[in-house]
């Protein structure tokens, strides 16, 4: 196709989805290199894509450094608030913002009806999205589909992105990277509370997850960063989400003192994760945070299928029960396969990434 003055990408939510994403827009700003990239996010989690300090609009950067605009929506408020007048003054102003910038392709890599229709709303006369995209009618605002070839999902996201390129283009690409923001004042306030812990190195116990079929016993996170101190000397920080303090206690008590909290927002997030030598978890954001930014990742599965949700371009050890089988109806009481694996087993994978970091 003829080079795009404008390209828009598409993928509101969520944290892992966000990341498994921005692959493919390295691709487009690789094969389309003149071309202005904007990037429509949910508001709460812009700070994936621009530092809280950064302009949202104009040449990229270290605070900013996959997209030159980043556009926010707040879609799930605005459907719990349809009929408020503030609702319909944000969505105008969001869509103003979005039509000023005269994007000529849109690519909708999250495959929701909401996503299609932002897609659409933009004013992008060329639409592209999946041949079977995760509810079939978003297809309906498609002027182009692909198929999502590629088993991991960013495979898929890569073959939906580099469509749009010439083949000439494509074969001139090099292996797409995520770049993530770097926010100085989220990094001082990360070093600080580190500082405060006493602490250098550290690994991140993730043990929150989207449902409960996909989490981990908390009392088990707390008997692997006990294992870890005595046997690697390595102390564990523990990534506490929103109404996750319980679970956070609950890895606190069993790890003897051996693993201590941390909040924070998503570039201290990001902040921390780049400073860390482990990363231990289920199938989440935080988990894939860390597979992007390069840190070793211990990932436990149970319904979740690795080969399409496991942590993709770091080292990693992924642990999945036989007994598991693949499933996407988010129950919330355990997965039997999960409760199978062992904190032995998460220790012993745990110490094969520590090794390899001095082999």
């Amino acid at each position: 196709m003829t080079a795009p003055n404008g390209l828009l990408v598409v993928r509101l939510s969520a944290m892992g989805d966000i990341i498994h994403s921005l692959p493919a827009a390295t691709a487009l700003r690789q094969a389309f290199p003149e071309a202005n990239l904007g990037w429509v996010v949910e508001e709460r989690w812009a700070e994936l894509l621009c530092a809280p300090s950064a302009p949202r609009c104009g040449p990229r950067s270290a605070q900013k450094p996959m997209a030159d605009n980043v556009h926010t929506v707040n879609t799930k408020a605005w459907r719990h608030s349809l009929f408020s007048d503030e609702t319909w003054r944000e969505a105008r102003a969001a869509l103003r913002e979005l039509r000023n910038e005269r994007y000529e392709v849109a690519v909708d890599l999250q495959g929701a009806i909401r996503s299609a229709l932002v897609a659409r709303l933009s004013g992008a006369p060329v639409i592209y999205g999946f041949a079977q995209p995760r509810e079939n009618a978003a297809s309906l605002f498609y002027t182009r589909q692909v198929e999502a070839r590629g088993l991991h999902v960013v495979e898929q996201n890569l073959a939906l992105a580099t469509a749009l390129a010439s083949s000439r283009a494509r074969r001139g690409m090099s292996p797409p990277q995520a770049d993530l923001p770097r926010d100085e004042a989220a990094e001082r306030d990360c070093h600080r509370k580190l500082e405060q812990l006493g602490l250098r190195e550290y690994a991140i116990l993730n043990p929150g997850a989207g449902w409960g079929a996909k989490q981990w016993p908390a009392e088990r996170y707390g008997v692997v960063a006990n294992r870890l101190a005595a046997e690697a000397g390595l102390q564990s920080l523990i990534n506490v989400g929103p109404d996750e303090q319980e679970l956070a206690r609950g890895v606190e008590a069993a790890a003897e003192g051996a693993a201590k909290s941390f909040s924070g927002s998503i570039s201290e997030l990001i902040a921390l994760t780049r400073g860390a030598r482990l990363f231990i978890g289920g199938d989440t954001g935080p988990m894939h945070l860390a597979a992007a930014l390069g840190v070793p990742v211990v990932g436990m599965f149970g319904p979740t299928n690795p080969a399409r949700n496991g942590p993709y371009g770091t080292r990693s050890v992924v642990l999945r029960s036989p007994v598991s089988i693949t499933s996407h109806k988010r129950r919330q009481t355990p997965d039997e396969g999960m409760l199978a694996i062992t904190p032995q087993d998460v220790v012993d994978a745990a110490l094969d990434l520590l090794k390899d970091q001095h082999g």
